[in-house]
């Protein structure tokens, strides 16, 4: 089963095909097969000729493939087995630095994810997002600390990264995308700290979350998920909206048009929708 818009995005290395069954196992909404970090330059070719044959022979949902940035010596074999795969069903494209990268693989005719992982990324985010190819932005989080020349899980790094998301939701919601994917995690242990992180993600707006381990599936879906709490609330605003006309109250709060479109919302989110 595929899904427009997924909470969960499980990356596999392409060198490994044997664990997409395993991936979709876990209940992640999307595959993503990696052929970029999780393959070293040598194995490159051997990890992409691996992936064409999983794919010649595979007839079950269909995976995204993140693949190397424009530029890259791997680039053009890699679209051009994304391009010839039905199977599959949309493009990662690693450090994507402007509108000319998306053109580049907008020839495939899948859509197109682009992870903005450096400040060339975001000068260009606004022109990256217009792209009829693009249909949602995410980030790497660590290459993007690493191009800012900051130091990764510190607070300042937080607070970067913060101001990052920032635009990466506003060029989103003003291009008409879906909501954007958070970056990974990359503590697959920490199930606490992992849920701290989806909540906030959550709450800045970001829909979905980038995976490495099967074990963050369930965590990630539960944090995207809206609390119980939230969801009283909600049935209580469309209850009252039905038998009231104009602005109302709701446990002292005022009820207008903008808060029964959340309230609603929260309810697409708690039946399993985005």
């Amino acid at each position: 089963m595929t899904h427009d818009n997924p909470k969960t995005m499980l990356f596999v290395p392409a060198s490994r095909p044997e664990r997409i069954a395993k991936a979709f196992a876990s209940g992640a909404e999307a595959i993503i097969v990696d052929l970029e970090d999780a393959v070293p330059a040598e194995a490159k070719e051997a990890a992409r000729q691996a992936l064409d044959d999983f794919l010649n022979e595979h007839d079950g949902p269909g995976i995204y493939v993140r693949i190397n940035a424009r530029g890259t010596t791997f680039f053009e074999e890699d679209l051009a087995l994304c391009s010839r795969q039905d199977r599959v069903i949309g493009i990662m494209l690693s450090k994507a630095e402007s509108a000319q990268d998306i053109d580049g693989v907008a020839t495939a005719c899948k859509p197109v994810v682009p992870l903005i992982e450096s400040a060339k990324g975001l000068v260009a985010i606004n022109s990256i997002a217009a792209s009829p190819a693009v249909n949602r932005l995410s980030y790497g989080g660590l290459d993007l600390c690493h191009d800012l020349g900051i130091e990764g899980n510190t607070s300042g790094a937080e607070t970067i990264m913060d101001q990052c998301r920032y635009q990466i939701l506003v060029s989103s919601r003003a291009a008409g995308l879906l909501p954007p994917i958070e970056t990974v995690f990359p503590d697959f242990d920490d199930k606490e700290a992992l849920l701290a992180r989806v909540q906030r993600a959550r709450n800045m707006g970001f829909s979905g979350m980038l995976c490495i381990h099967p074990k963050q599936v369930a965590t990630v879906q539960s944090g995207f998920a809206p609390a119980q709490e939230q969801v009283e609330w909600a049935q209580q605003v469309i209850y009252a909206a039905e038998s009231s006309n104009g602005a109302f109250k709701v446990d002292g709060q005022m009820v207008d048009a903008p808060v029964i479109a959340m309230a609603k919302i929260i309810l697409q989110r708690a039946q399993g929708g985005n």
